[in-house]
């Protein structure tokens, strides 16, 4: 497929936007199907605002595109698949379906031989009583489809607090998840294109607040080669099993010099922005690279580099952009409590040099 490809992405939101930033260079057109009409990426590439599954726009939309992709894994299976007939989709929608439901997600990594926390189905009160029994307490109720950034879930310490988590999530479509003691959260980065050529970024470290990532440290510090070989071992088995085309990611619990999935997202990652000025090639280019057919581009990282998430306010941008290698990427979004509207990420020569960096920066953004 020439440069020149025509891509629809489902999804209009700040990963359709860094997308599309990343194609134009390339020579790629892009077109949007999201039905808010106040998107990030919106005043970047034609949009069609409808619902997704509103099969008469997603015929209308397929018509002149040389393949279509999505920058959000809630996108209904149905409508992936219904675009499926007419123009080729990646990642295919079998990833999609499997990202969707946590259940299933599980299954599928256990099915691989890759280590999970310990988990069970939970359609009924007495599911979750035969649970807490099996996996024992602490654990995560969860429920099995929608939820992100910390949604969707409760933690269980005591037995007393077990109903009131059950109302809380529904009552239904639950797995009730261990417990993990971890060490750190890391997520890995994997790319594969259509040739089935496989590559993968440094792992990286993470921390969350309040369920949603504050800020990603790439590559993560103290990281043992065999820690990296493990990630990508597991990385080529899930990409291998799906046929997948572009960019995963797989979010895992550092236990002990072990690693456990929590989840995978198909598509392009917040944990993986710092690529856009610390990497060779950003995660955006690569995916565009992996479904177009086109060679990928290095995966090695510049350095050090680190993101750091901008959630419900922008700071004062002066300060910010005084510190040495620091870019600031803003999305377009009206604030509001927990929203992400941007992200500003570093990069440094050392390690050291990064994290002196990054401590100024948080207190800039906290201040």
């Amino acid at each position: 497929m020439p440069p020149t490809a025509t891509i629809g992405i489902l999804g209009a939101g700040q990963l359709g936007r860094m997308l599309a930033l990343a194609g134009y260079p390339l020579g790629m057109r892009f077109r949007l199907l999201d039905p808010a009409l106040d998107s990030p990426a919106g005043e970047l590439a034609q949009q069609y605002a409808a619902p997704y599954d509103d099969e008469p726009t997603l015929t209308g939309f397929a018509e002149g595109l040389d393949l279509v992709t999505y920058e959000f894994e809630n996108v209904p299976v149905a409508a992936a698949r219904f675009l499926e007939a007419l123009v080729p989709v990646y990642p295919p929608p079998a990833a999609l379906a499997a990202a969707q439901d946590r259940l299933v997600e599980k299954t599928f990594f256990q099915r691989l031989g890759i280590p999970t926390p310990s988990f069970a189905a939970v359609d009924s009160y007495e599911d979750l009583e035969r649970a807490v029994a099996e996996i024992g307490l602490p654990a995560v109720l969860k429920t099995r489809r929608m939820g992100y950034d910390g949604k969707g879930q409760a933690v269980v310490r005591a037995p007393e607090e077990l109903r009131s988590a059950w109302q809380m999530l529904g009552g239904q479509g639950l797995i009730l998840e261990g417990f993990v003691p971890f060490t750190r959260e890391l997520s890995v980065l994997a790319v594969r294109g259509r040739d089935g050529a496989t590559a993968c970024y440094p792992l990286v470290e993470n921390t969350h607040r309040g369920g949603i990532l504050r800020r990603s440290v790439a590559p993560a510090p103290g990281l043992t080669p065999g820690l990296q070989a493990l990630a990508e071992e597991y990385a080529a088995r899930a990409l291998d099993a799906l046929g997948y085309i572009g960019v995963l990611a797989i979010e895992l619990f550092e236990v002990e010099e072990q690693l456990l999935v929590n989840e995978m997202a198909p598509r392009v990652h917040n944990s993986g922005h710092w690529t856009i000025e610390g990497a060779a090639t950003s995660q955006f280019e690569n995916h565009l690279r992996a479904v177009a057919g086109l060679p990928l581009g290095s995966t090695a990282a510049r350095g050090h580099a680190a993101m750091l998430n901008l959630i419900g306010t922008v700071p004062d941008v002066a300060p910010v952009l005084v510190l040495p290698e620091c870019h600031l990427h803003l999305y377009g979004k009206e604030p509001r409590p927990g929203r992400k509207l941007g992200h500003i990420t570093l990069r440094a020569d050392d390690e050291a040099t990064l994290l002196q960096r990054l401590a100024e920066l948080e207190a800039l953004v906290s201040g």
